[in-house]
C-alpha cells in the first residue's frame, strides 16, 4: 500500500503549495477538509495542519478532532494548525502587538530539535499571523524564537508533535525544504518513492484490475491532461479504450490536423469528428460569453453521444479530472457528495449510463506532465500551453462570426509560431491572442482603414492560480504587431496586455 500525509486543510491560501512541496520529495500526500478526513489507517506516516484566514479566538474558528492523530503519529501544525495546538489544549493565543506579515528570522534555534536540525541560526522564514503565541502549557518546549514571537516553533515532549508559526512551504522560507525533510522522511519515516515512473506503473496495473476486458471511451481536448490520460489507458487495455476528438471549429489554426497526427503517433485508438460548422452555425452572432459556454458544452454532449454510440458495449466514461479539480469540489466547510465534472463531458456519465474512471485525479499539473515524460508522450504535447475548453469563443469578445474567427486564428498563428521561432514558447506558460470587438481609425498605404484591434497575452505561472504577465523582448513584440498588421486583413492595430493575476484574470472571458 502507497504511504502518505495527510494534509488538513483550514482555508488557506497555502494548502495545496505544502502538497506540492511534499510530492517534490517523492513522497504521495492528500488534502482532507479538516472536518472531513479520513481515518489514518496504517499508511499513513503523518499529518499536517495547514494555516488558515481565520483565527482561533473566533466563535466560529475551524476546530478539528485530532483524537485519532494527536499523540499516536507524527503531527505538525502550519500557522493555524499550530496556534490551534495550543489553543485547543490549554494555552493561550492573542491578537500580536506586532503583526508579523512578511519575511523574519530564526535567531534562536534548538539544534537538537529533529524538525529543526541542520538550519542556520538567523534563518529566513515567512510570517502570515495577526495572532500569536503568549502562553503554553508545560509539557511544550519552544525550539524556535524570531525577535518579535518567542513561540515560532515548538515541540509536545513525549509526542511527536511540532507547531511552527511561519509557512516552510514558501520560497521565502529559505530552509523550508530542509524543515519538510525532517518532518517527512526523518520524523514520519517516509521512504521516497512516488516517482512519476512508479505512479504510473501503480496506476496501470490498478486500471487493468478495474477495468479487465470492458470498454473505455474517452474524450480528447489536444492538452496535456486528457492525452496523459489516454496514453495510460491504452497501457492498461490497449484497443478497448476508444478515444473521440472533436473539433468544434474553435481550436487554434490547422490544430485539429496536427493533434490528429500527434495521436496516431502515439498509436491511440482515435476517431476525429469534424464538427465545426455544427458548433459555429449555434454560435453566430452569440456575444454573451456564458451562453457562448453553454452553446458549446450542449452541442459537444449531443456531438459526442451521437459518436460514442457507435461503439458497442461501453462500461466506461474516462476523464481527465487532475487533483486541484477535486479538491475544489470538496469545501472546508463541510463535505461536498459531488465531484466537479471535466467541462468537455459535464453530464455525460448519467446521459450515458457510464461508470467514471479518472487515471490523473490524484495529481497536479506539473506532475502529470512528469508522468507523461515517463511514460513516452512527446514534449511537443506535454509542453502545449493550456487552452480554454470553449476554445477561441472565449478569446473573440463581442459577437460571434466566421468572418472574426477568421481573423483571429490567423492573429494566434502569427503570435504562436512567432514565440516557438524565437525559442520564448516554452518561456511562458501561457499565451493567446484576443480580438475585442473593438474597431479603430489606421492608415495602410494611402487609404484609411477602420480595423479591429489585437490584443496579445502571454503569462508565466506554476498552475494558472496566479499569473504574472511575461515581460517579451520588445523587438519581438515589434516584430510579431508588424507581421499580424501587414498579413491579416482586418486587424489594423495590436496591443500587449500588461495585467497580472490577480487582479485579472488571465482569459478575458
Amino acid at each position: 500500500m502507497q504511504e502518505k500525509i495527510l494534509i488538513l486543510d483550514f482555508g488557506s491560501q497555502y494548502t495545496q503549495l505544502i502538497a506540492r512541496r511534499i510530492r517534490e520529495l517523492n513522497v504521495y500526500c492528500e488534502i482532507h477538509p479538516y472536518n472531513h478526513f479520513p481515518p489514518p489507517g496504517d499508511t499513513v506516516k503523518g499529518v499536517i495542519l495547514s494555516g488558515s484566514p481565520a483565527s482561533v479566538r473566533d466563535r466560529n474558528a475551524p476546530v478539528p478532532d485530532l483524537k485519532d492523530i494527536k499523540g499516536r503519529i507524527p503531527l505538525l501544525g502550519v500557522c493555524y494548525g499550530a496556534q490551534y495546538l495550543v489553543h485547543g489544549y490549554g494555552g493561550e493565543v492573542a491578537p500580536s502587538n506586532s503583526r508579523e506579515y512578511g519575511r523574519a528570522n530564526l535567531v534562536k534555534i534548538s539544534t537538537g530539535d529533529p524538525l529543526l536540525a541542520g538550519l542556520k541560526q538567523g534563518t529566513q522564514v515567512w510570517m502570515s499571523h495577526g495572532d500569536t503565541i503568549i502562553r503554553w502549557p508545560s509539557t511544550y518546549e519552544i525550539t524556535g524564537s524570531t525577535e518579535d514571537v518567542e513561540a515560532g516553533a515548538f515541540h509536545i515532549k513525549g509526542e511527536k508533535t511540532w507547531g511552527i508559526q511561519f509557512h516552510p512551504e514558501v520560497y521565502h522560507t529559505t530552509e523550508g525544504k530542509t524543515i519538510l525533510t525532517n518532518f517527512i522522511s526523518g520524523i514520519c519515516g517516509c521512504k521516497n518513492d512516488w516517482t512519476p515512473g512508479s505512479f504510473a506503473e501503480t496506476t496501470i496495473a490498478g486500471l487493468k484490475s478495474e477495468l479487465g476486458s470492458d470498454k473505455v471511451i474517452l474524450g480528447l481536448s489536444g492538452g496535456v491532461d486528457s492525452t496523459v490520460a489516454a496514453v495510460l489507458l491504452d497501457r492498461a487495455v490497449g484497443n478497448n479504450l476508444h478515444c473521440i476528438f472533436v473539433d468544434n471549429g474553435l481550436l487554434r489554426k490547422n490544430e485539429f490536423e496536427k493533434v490528429m497526427d500527434s495521436y496516431k503517433g502515439l498509436g491511440l485508438n482515435v476517431t476525429g469528428v469534424d464538427a465545426g460548422e455544427r458548433f459555429l452555425d449555434a454560435l453566430e452572432g452569440v456575444s454573451d460569453p456564458e451562453q457562448k459556454r453553454k452553446i458549446i458544452g450542449k452541442t459537444f454532449i449531443e456531438v459526442f453521444d451521437e459518436e460514442a454510440h457507435k461503439v458497442k458495449d461501453v462500461r466506461w466514461l474516462a476523464q481527465g479530472t487532475i487533483y486541484p479539480d477535486v479538491i475544489e469540489s470538496v469545501s472546508v466547510k463541510g463535505p461536498s457528495a459531488t465531484i466537479k465534472s471535466h467541462h468537455n463531458v459535464g453530464g455525460l456519465p448519467e446521459k450515458m449510463n457510464l461508470k467514471v474512471v479518472e487515471p490523473l485525479r490524484l495529481l497536479f499539473k506539473d506532475e502529470v506532465r512528469r508522468v507523461g515524460s515517463a511514460i513516452g508522450v512527446p514534449e511537443v504535447i506535454l509542453k502545449r500551453h493550456p487552452f480554454p475548453g470553449p476554445g477561441l469563443a472565449v478569446r473573440l469578445l463581442g459577437a460571434l462570426s466566421r468572418e472574426k474567427l477568421r481573423i483571429l486564428k490567423d492573429a494566434d498563428d502569427i503570435f504562436i509560431e512567432g514565440l516557438r521561432k524565437s525559442n520564448l514558447y516554452d518561456e511562458v506558460w501561457q499565451a493567446a491572442t484576443i480580438l475585442l470587438p473593438v474597431q479603430s481609425v489606421g492608415v495602410m498605404g494611402d487609404e484609411r482603414t477602420y480595423e479591429y484591434a489585437a490584443v496579445l497575452r502571454a503569462v508565466c505561472s506554476t498552475d494558472g492560480m496566479t499569473a504574472d504577465w511575461a515581460q517579451l523582448p520588445h523587438d519581438f513584440l515589434a516584430a510579431v504587431s508588424n507581421e499580424i498588421i501587414n498579413k491579416v486583413k482586418g486587424i489594423n492595430r495590436v496591443v500587449y496586455d500588461i495585467s497580472s493575476k490577480p487582479p485579472a484574470t488571465i482569459e478575458w472571458e
